[in-house]
């Protein structure tokens, strides 16, 4: 009988068009079964599928095909995050309207991966930019902004000029570059739309502690971003007029230790300090030199300080002393109250502002080991010590002491106790075309109006061309803006600003329970049922904004008492990135590796394979042409495993009970380790498993007569086992064993424990922590016989001598340790 050949694009295309006529892979709700939603982060639409792509969707198929054949009903969905920056690019660069080259490229990204093999539900296939999706985005901001969540402010904005909008803190990286572009960011003054997420930072640091199976780091990252500290108001009275002027600080204990009081640029009080002074042209150059300065920029340790002198002074609570009052770059107005007590002596930043001004230090905190003279120090000290200078202080240990003066403030009515959050609320304008319009209207007779939840959605209007130089034509397109008042029926005009594109990616696993539902963000019911997701993957990167948001989201949909649940993500899995040549992948670098052609000449199979033996999901692995070869190689060995040595095997001779016991153990021991291996994540053991089961069944073809139900089932194991990551392959070939149905439906293989455990192990023997020799036993060995066969094992013997022997370490089954 001829072997057919392994030709993986005909069995590949077979199966994707089968699979997709019978809608393999389609979710229901079962109330039978337990449930498994499997997700993983859905893909910007920038072009074909990348590899990147390939690593992250390979780990969820593999999730969502194990769960399904161990008896749970699995939802594992797809979609694209639409609107963005990188659509309006792509058409300021070559032309193309984001729209269609949004559309385009989606359509490009769906052939990859159903090209890919992926499990998809398809019939809930979803797309942020389609009205029957952004009408619910729009939906949950009238609700934010009936509670109070969303409001407009002025308020200092990140600004990129190369992209031509504003950027919300997180998408600004840490050395002042855009996220998107790498383009220096800038600050501008600016009227805006925000959401309330500061409101929610206690809430999201305490739920934390439902979040068991999210990696440690990605907590860490969420607790230093929301940046709870404790600390305490204090309220300094302004001489001029009594007005009192509160600051929060983390440091109480160095209170009498102010020599002067800082505000921010930005605050109010500047302007009255100085208008019709000489000083009012300081002020005003100095806003000038710190125009389009980021917060970045202005807050670096390394910064140069700057500031000018506002002919005022306050009075500090504590002592009654009078403090200058000065404006400084490096404070800022969104932060605390936008005021700030000065302790040179004890901050490295306000230590050096003196020392440029000529300020008084004055030591308030000494240390355990040495005398600080304020005059002689040439930088702060900031770290703990004992109290001076401080009456009724002095002597307590600075730690202690920021209680005590706490009990004091408040006692006497100078401040109080308080929390405070690094965090900021989230800023969702975007001065961009390409995104989802915000539903309000502005009314000259009832100001700002909310769109009627039955007039959404507020369709983005596709036949617009961007402005000159890439602007938003929302602005000026009257057929967009030009509407009426739903409170009075006057003439009134929309927002034209539209919303920050994580707005559209804070909610969308929601909709995927019920992705046709139009009377519903999502079914209540399939909510009930499928919520929360069970398993999400995605980048690390995404530790901050995406999943800072999509907590935050979750939330606020909890308070509007839609869902019972805190919280959006069960278990949370951030995959490594691919690298190739040691560096990250890039067109600039000319290391891009293309999924498409590696499928076209090995098979998507193959790419699967590679990349999920490569290493640990969460590692950074390096591609190798050689590797992927390698995996592609082993594939064929499967086809004739099969072909050569199942299905054409005879049974002439005498089979041997020994090679039989040995295979059957080879069997349900690879089933044993592969099912513990996928319930960890440890995809690439799990395929080296396999990998020596296939050996197995070579080994036991080669050396003689065959037991064909010991080898079918070794045959069935090994294909029913690596279907999760090869699907097209072990598709065909579990149909050409003659097996009914799809491997992908058929129950995951089970094991006997008593046949897993190998009938001989490997003893390694030590004579003073070093091995000296290894002797095949039977697994059953006792303590007693495996000290004796150790202690008459020649090499043993011969390191021995005739020395003495102290004592014997003897580790059941596994080693003997020979001290001497």
């Amino acid at each position: 009988m001829e072997t057919p050949d392994y030709d993986h694009n005909a069995i590949e295309n077979k199966w994707v068009e089968r699979w997709e006529a019978e809608g393999a892979f389609r979710a229901a709700a079962d109330p039978e079964k337990p449930k498994r939603y499997v997700l993983v982060m859905f893909p910007y639409p920038s072009g074909p599928a990348h590899m990147g792509h390939v690593a992250n969707y390979s780990l969820g198929d593999v999730v969502a095909r194990y769960y399904t054949r161990i008896g749970y009903s699995v939802l594992h969905p797809m979609g694209y995050d639409a609107f963005g920056l990188p659509a309006e690019n792509a058409a300021i660069s070559g032309g193309i309207h984001p729209a269609r080259w949004t559309r385009d490229n989606i359509e490009l990204i769906r052939n990859d991966l159903k090209r890919l093999g992926y499990s998809y539900d398809w019939s809930r296939e979803l797309s942020t930019c389609e009205p029957e999706y952004y009408r619910w985005t729009q939906w949950f901001f009238l609700k934010m902004f009936e509670r109070g969540l969303a409001y407009k402010a002025d308020a200092t904005a990140n600004w990129c000029p190369a992209c031509g909008t504003v950027l919300a803190n997180e998408q600004v990286l840490g050395d002042g570059t855009c996220e998107r572009c790498s383009t220096f960011v800038e600050e501008r003054w600016l009227n805006q739309w925000f959401f309330r997420i500061k409101e929610y930072a206690e809430r999201l640091l305490v739920d934390m502690d439902l979040l068991e199976e999210w990696p440690e780091r990605v907590l860490t990252m969420q607790r230093n971003w929301i940046g709870k500290s404790h600390g305490a108001d204090v309220e300094f009275t302004l001489e001029a007029t009594g007005e009192k002027i509160t600051i929060y600080t983390t440091r109480p204990d160095t209170l009498f230790g102010v020599t002067f009081f800082l505000l921010a640029p930005e605050h109010p009080l500047v302007d009255w300090m100085v208008q019709g002074t000489e000083r009012e042209a300081e002020v005003a150059a100095f806003r000038e030199r710190l125009s389009g300065r980021t917060e970045f920029e202005r807050t670096a340790l390394d910064a140069v300080k700057d500031g000018v002198f506002l002919g005022h002074y306050v009075t500090n609570p504590v002592n009654g002393e009078r403090v200058p009052v000065y404006t400084a770059n490096f404070v800022l107005f969104e932060y605390g109250t936008g005021a700030v007590m000065a302790v040179p002596a004890h901050d490295q930043r306000d230590f050096e502002f003196a020392r440029k001004y000529d300020l008084p230090v004055r030591v308030v905190i000494q240390p355990p080991d040495g005398e600080l003279v304020a005059d002689e120090m040439t930088e702060a000290y900031e770290d703990p010590g004992t109290m001076v200078a401080s009456p009724g202080f002095d002597g307590t240990p600075n730690e202690e002491g920021k209680a005590a003066v706490c009990d004091m403030l408040e006692g006497n009515g100078w401040g109080r106790r308080a929390v405070n959050y690094r965090l900021r609320d989230w800023l969702i304008s975007r001065q961009r075309y390409w995104g989802v319009p915000i539903p309000i209207v502005y009314c000259e007779k009832c100001g700002t109006v909310p769109v009627p939840e039955e007039d959404l959605p507020v369709i983005l209007p596709e036949d617009l061309d961007l402005a000159e130089g890439g602007r938003s034509p929302l602005p000026l397109a009257e057929s967009f803006w030009s509407t009426t008042c739903p409170e009075c029926g006057g003439p009134a005009k929309r927002e034209t600003d539209t919303m920050d594109t994580f707005v559209d990616s804070s909610w969308y696993y929601f909709r995927y329970v019920s992705p046709r539902d139009d009377s519903h963000p999502f079914d209540p019911e399939e909510t009930l049922y499928w919520m929360p997701v069970d398993q999400y993957i995605g980048g690390i990167e995404h530790a901050i904004m995406h999943l800072l948001y999509s907590r935050f989201f979750t939330k606020v949909i909890h308070d509007l008492g839609l869902i019972d649940f805190k919280e959006p993500f069960s278990n949370l899995l951030c995959q490594g990135m691919i690298t190739k040549d040691g560096a990250k992948m890039s067109k600039s670098k000319g290391n891009v590796v293309t999924p498409g052609d590696y499928i076209d000449r090995l098979g998507a199979d193959t790419l699967r394979l590679y990349i999920l033996f490569m290493g640990p999901p969460e590692v950074q692995k390096d591609w190798s042409d050689a590797g992927v070869e390698g995996a592609h190689r082993f594939l064929g060995r499967v086809w004739r495993m099969v072909h050569e040595r199942c299905l054409q095997a005879g049974s002439a001779g005498e089979p041997d009970p020994v090679r039989d016991r040995a295979l059957l153990s080879a069997t349900h021991r690879t089933i044993m380790n592969v099912t513990r291996d996928l319930g960890e994540f440890a995809f690439n053991t799990a395929v080296s498993f396999i990998m020596e089961l296939v050996n197995a069944v070579y080994q036991y073809t080669t050396e003689g007569p065959v037991n064909r139900e010991v080898l079918v089932e070794a045959v069935r194991s090994a294909i029913s086992l690596l279907a999760p990551f090869t699907p097209f392959i072990t598709e065909e070939l579990w149909r050409a064993m003659g097996e009914e149905g799809s491997v992908h439906q058929a129950p995951w293989p089970t094991f006997d424990e008593v046949l897993a455990r190998p009938e001989e192990v490997t003893l390694v023997v030590q004579v003073n922590g070093k091995v000296r020799d290894k002797i095949t036993v039977p697994a059953d060995i006792s303590e007693d016989e495996m000290r004796q066969r150790a202690l008459a094992s020649e090499n043993t013997t011969r390191f021995i001598g005739d020395k003495a022997i102290r004592k014997v370490v003897v580790v059941p089954g596994k080693l003997v340790n020979i001290v001497i």
